[in-house]
């Protein structure tokens, strides 16, 4: 009875959008624990202390996408937003 009420078309586009929520948090979650030099899951990495490592502090922080987009105009759409803002068309 219950999976008759939620299972309808009209719910898709909610469940997609949670789901993609769900994953973006869970690769996050990933993410930190596995590469972020501040979190020691073992017990030999917790009893270490506080760690000096810059080098590795800014390679987790320099990550790939952000060195990416670094030199990207922070626009979704420039030639559709010049398109409208540019007096010459």
């Amino acid at each position: 009875m219950a999976a008759n009420r939620w299972l309808k078309p009209e719910v898709y586009p909610l469940f997609a959008a949670v789901g993609v929520a769900v994953g973006i948090c869970g690769m996050q979650l990933v993410r930190n624990i596995t590469t972020n030099p501040e979190v020691r899951v073992t017990k030999q990495n917790r009893t270490a202390g506080i760690l000096e490592n810059f080098a590795e502090g800014e390679k987790y922080s320099q990550h790939s996408l952000r060195k990416y987009v670094r030199n990207k105009q922070p626009q979704i759409m420039p030639s559709l937003n010049n398109f409208f803002s540019d007096p010459r068309n």
